[in-house]
């Protein structure tokens, strides 16, 4: 009875240690779909259209705020990439605290990038749906339908994708607080 307890013991920190990496790596492949998936969606976003003779276009390129988005993904998703392969080589052996903690500070940075994208495309994309009455700005959204809805769907990705480098974070800090034995 007391081996099963002492082999029970042993294996949980090992259990507990597979969780995690396949956890890690399972929220970096999010990272990396989502952050491509919303560039891509961004970077084909254009619409054309013909209002009373005047021929009236919409693409991402005219707004540096949809561009820093745009930016910012494909550096957060080449990144995450690069952290993915790091952790599966890490993942196979025994890993220290220290790696952990590199993991942490690569996974805030890229989510403050990405934040910064996220609330600038936002910002403008707010602007673009309701106007703004007091400095006569006019709403473009209820002629630019299929622009601003894909704009939406690239934002809300880029949003998911900061959720989940949360999480990476908040993980990879903990984990790099733990002893070692």
């Amino acid at each position: 009875m007391a081996d099963i307890e002492t082999k029970l013991s042993q294996n949980q920190p090992l259990k507990t240690q597979k969780i995690f990496i396949g956890a890690q790596i399972f929220l970096r492949i999010v990272v990396v779909a989502t952050s491509f998936a919303s560039t891509w969606l961004m970077l084909t976003n254009k619409q054309i259209i013909d209002i009373g003779g005047f021929v009236l276009d919409a693409n991402y390129k005219y707004s540096p705020e949809f561009r820093f988005l745009s930016y910012a993904n494909i550096v957060v998703g080449a990144f995450s990439f690069m952290s993915f392969l790091f952790l599966v080589l890490v993942g196979r052996r025994s890993s220290n605290p220290t790696q952990y903690f590199i993991l942490f500070l690569h996974d805030l940075a890229l989510m403050c990038l990405l934040i910064g994208g996220c609330a600038a495309a936002t910002a403008i994309g707010s602007l673009g749906k309701y106007g703004n009455s007091h400095t006569g700005w006019m709403q473009i959204c209820d002629h630019f339908g299929k622009f601003c809805n894909r704009a939406t769907t690239s934002v809300t990705f880029s949003y998911f994708s900061v959720v989940c480098l949360l999480i990476l974070t908040i993980t990879s800090a903990s984990k790099s607080r733990q002893i070692q034995a």
